[in-house]
């Protein structure tokens, strides 16, 4: 009785599996993802607070994502996003505040957050050619020093406001606008990650050397990556200053930084679900422990060094939810681990 019903449960999580990984289920979700933002948004049947947690939710889902693509995927270690989100974020509302006129300021707002993005990515890019000569940790130190650049030299500009800040942007960040982004990277990385583009950083991570040796471009592999990664840091600032209305050097900083590595490795690394989760949990803490003030400032750089001393690779690390696996890997996954137990059987 106990092998007819552990079989039918496996059948019915194997059935589970194959709907969940179809066309249709995603674009049922996609759908229906839409289709609530859309009706929040109308409607406003979600308390305003909810629906600014809901925004921040979706924007740090994209911070979580691309990062997870150096940090996880590649094997590298950045800790400078918060530069390349705050680039994003003063270009965005620059084009906004000063350059797009008024009445065409909702139409326009697609091209800022685009341009955002694209002036990250450039960034990136010039970041990208000096950090990648190197090897080992050296990235982290660039990127520590970049985010710290990057805070100073706003600091000392008067036109952006400088350490006062910028404001004066319209709140244009609105729930669709956020899912759609939050959509698209999700979409972007999760094809990069399991394109033949991405095989070639899964084996910078496994061995570099190695890598090198079956003729991938390695250093180029890395500079798209990082650039990818920086584009949709860009595009989550431009959503964050949308939606605040109000940004400063200060909101930048190191320790903005240190929060995008907790959702990293809190969901997991290698994991665009578990980046997912990572972020949701984060953001939903955050709240739950405003009342503690300072010590909230505290308690979440604390949760990093736990994490990487007792979970380092996360809640989800090295795993993926069934959705963002295409079939042909699920397939051969299961082939691979079914032939692993019967030649583990066969052993013993």
């Amino acid at each position: 009785m106990s092998n007819s019903s552990d079989t039918s449960y496996s059948a019915l999580i194997e059935r589970w599996h194959m709907l969940t990984g179809t066309r249709l289920f995603r674009a049922v979700v996609m759908i229906a993802g839409i289709a609530f933002c859309i009706a929040v948004d109308t409607f406003d049947f979600v308390d305003l607070y909810l629906q600014l947690i809901l925004i921040y939710v979706g924007i740090n889902i994209i911070l979580t994502v691309s990062l997870n693509l150096i940090n996880g995927y590649m094997g590298e270690f950045s800790v400078g996003h918060a530069g390349f989100m705050a680039v994003g974020a003063y270009i965005a509302s620059i084009l906004t505040v000063h350059v797009f006129p008024p009445n065409a300021q909702n139409l326009l707002f697609p091209l800022a957050i685009l341009a955002g993005g694209m002036a990250a990515a450039l960034v990136g890019f010039l970041v990208a050619i000096p950090s990648f000569k190197t090897r080992g940790d050296y990235l982290a130190i660039v990127t520590l020093a970049f985010g710290m650049i990057v805070k100073s030299i706003l600091e000392n500009i008067d036109a952006v406001g400088g350490p006062r800040g910028l404001l004066g942007m319209e709140k244009l960040t609105t729930l669709p606008w956020v899912f759609f982004w939050t959509a698209l990277s999700v979409w972007v990385i999760r094809n990069l990650v399991y394109s033949n583009f991405g095989r070639g950083v899964l084996s910078i991570r496994e061995d570099e050397i190695a890598s090198d040796l079956m003729s991938v471009n390695t250093r180029q592999v890395k500079i798209i990556a990082f650039v990818v990664s920086s584009f949709f840091a860009g595009i989550a600032g431009g959503l964050f200053a949308h939606a605040l209305q109000f940004i400063n050097p200060r909101m930048f900083d190191i320790l903005k930084s240190t929060d995008i590595l907790i959702m990293v490795y809190l969901g997991g690394i290698a994991s665009i679900g578990g980046s997912i989760l990572g972020a949701v949990i984060y953001t939903i803490l955050l709240e739950i422990l405003r009342p503690l003030g300072i010590w909230r400032m505290v308690l979440m750089p604390l949760m990093l060094v736990l994490l990487m001393i007792y979970r380092p690779r996360g809640i989800m690390g090295m795993k993926e939810i069934r959705m963002f696996v295409p079939l042909r890997d699920f397939v051969t996954e299961k082939l691979w681990r079914q032939k692993k137990k019967e030649a583990g059987d066969a052993s013993a």
